[in-house]
């Protein structure tokens, strides 16, 4: 059966056909590859050729406590209602800040800033304003950055929302997931209607610039019809983008995921019909698809950075500005150099530990080959742009693109086939169809995981 939608054509049965695991493609190499065998001396050495490179900045700043656990989470976060721990961790998350800034050419202007987590809005105000200033004080940021942060709307209030509008903040983003009260229960995530319709007030009120909501689909107990009501209570609130992400239940690398019940989940069917109805009720209203699970109103700037090809993807889904390079901070960041990945220690102690010898606390990265930067520029132009120069392929990296990945073209001609790409002379165009499996498409010009599957989520 064959739906069409604006800019998007579903055929449920070819779907179902190619829905398998495939990495999300935040970077390439995917972080799965990082290893031991990455120093910190590496990693310096990177630093003194992004140096080199004068190119601008994009700063992340991880906050990882949560005061409860939400069962569909992936990320890595410490839980607990400690408020005390967040001091040690912002002296030491200073220290790191000042270690690495000793190697960054820190007139490099910065762009772009993100506090994500955790819970970030878990710091007091002071601890805010504390972090905010130290930033400031080791880099140059520049007038216009873009500086966003993630909260948690159970543990907000208008004061808060305010604080963090008048320090600097210009984007938010926050947590739905869902409206049903059920699903929240099953999931430990309790948020009355109400809350979140007052959260999205106070920062309407504080006239952020951009507001993200995100959504999961495939939680337990969701079905197409709570769904749609959803969805219709999340445009309400009209935010600038909504994410719409599907949940990926990978018990075996998430304990916590453990607590909910895998018969409760709807099954692959209904996680379809929730994707198609998604996708057709915000298209038809406003919200353009960006591409796999982002949503963004025509004047967004993700929207607008698609149209001007600058779109990109990073350790934090898409962004806007792809000539920066993306240094991470706190425990379990990763920095995304143009030829190196490091990330930091995962565990507090060893976080610590390595802040307290005066190091950059790298636990592990990878060192990208010329083969790496290649496929990682065909692959993130087919995940952000859904099409692919061959000819700036061959200029850029000097190859005869057809001889190069002859293998992959061989095994495209399939997917040619099912109508997901079409294959030219000079190009690759990912067709409408082909949109909802862009992963799939992209997998096959990734070297280091394509037959090591199991691991990742799925694509659908």
């Amino acid at each position: 059966m064959v739906f069409l939608l604006p800019g998007v054509k579903f055929d449920l049965d070819l779907i179902q056909k190619y829905d398998t695991r495939a990495p999300r493609y935040t970077s390439y190499p995917p972080a799965t590859e990082l290893t031991e065998t990455f120093t910190v001396d590496d990693f310096q050495c990177a630093i003194n050729a992004s140096n080199r490179r004068e190119t601008p900045l994009s700063l992340y700043f991880h906050i990882p406590f949560c005061q409860s656990a939400c069962y569909f989470c992936g990320c890595n976060t410490v839980i607990t209602n400690n408020k005390n721990m967040a001091k040690p961790y912002l002296e030491n998350l200073v220290q790191e800040i000042r270690h690495t800034a000793d190697w960054i050419d820190t007139q490099r202007q910065v762009l772009q800033i993100h506090w994500g987590g955790g819970t970030p809005n878990y710091l007091e105000p002071d601890q805010v304003e504390f972090l905010w200033n130290k930033i400031n004080r080791y880099f140059h940021v520049a007038k216009n950055a873009e500086v966003s942060i993630e909260i948690n709307p159970r543990y907000i209030n208008r004061d808060y929302i305010q604080l963090l509008r008048d320090v600097g903040f210009n984007r938010i983003s926050f947590g739905i997931q869902d409206f049903d009260p059920q699903v929240q229960k099953a999931v430990n995530r309790i948020q009355p209607e109400a809350m979140l319709y007052n959260a999205m007030s106070w920062i309407k009120e504080a006239k952020f610039d951009s507001v993200n909501v995100d959504l999961i689909y495939g939680l337990p107990h969701q079905n197409l019809q709570t769904f749609r009501e959803t969805l219709h209570k999340t445009m309400a609130l009209e935010p600038d983008r909504i994410v719409v992400f599907n949940f990926a239940y990978v018990p075996w690398m998430k304990p916590v995921q453990k607590r909910i019940s895998e018969v409760d989940l709807p099954g692959a069917r209904e996680k379809l019909d929730i994707l198609k109805m998604t996708i057709e009720e915000l298209t038809t209203n406003d919200y353009l698809f960006i591409g796999m699970d982002h949503f963004a109103k025509k004047n967004d700037e993700l929207a607008i950075a698609q149209r001007h090809g600058t779109l990109k993807r990073n350790f934090q889904g898409y962004t806007t500005h792809a000539e920066t390079e993306l240094f991470g901070f706190g425990a379990t960041s990763i920095s995304m150099l143009e030829d190196a990945y490091a990330q930091n220690f995962k565990e507090l102690k060893d976080y610590y530990q390595a802040v307290a010898a005066g190091v950059i606390p790298t636990s592990k990265g990878i060192k990208l080959t010329k083969d790496d930067m290649i496929r990682r520029d065909v692959i993130m132009s087919i995940m952000s742009h859904f099409q692919l120069s061959k000819t700036a392929i061959e200029r850029k990296y000097h190859i005869n693109f057809d001889e190069y990945f002859y293998q992959e073209l061989q095994e495209l001609i399939p997917l040619e086939l099912d109508g997901l790409v079409n294959v030219f002379s000079e190009a690759i165009h990912v067709t409408d169809t082909g949109r909802l499996l862009v992963r799939n498409i992209a997998v096959l010009f990734d070297s280091h995981t394509r037959n090591r599957q199991r691991q990742f989520s799925r694509s659908i």
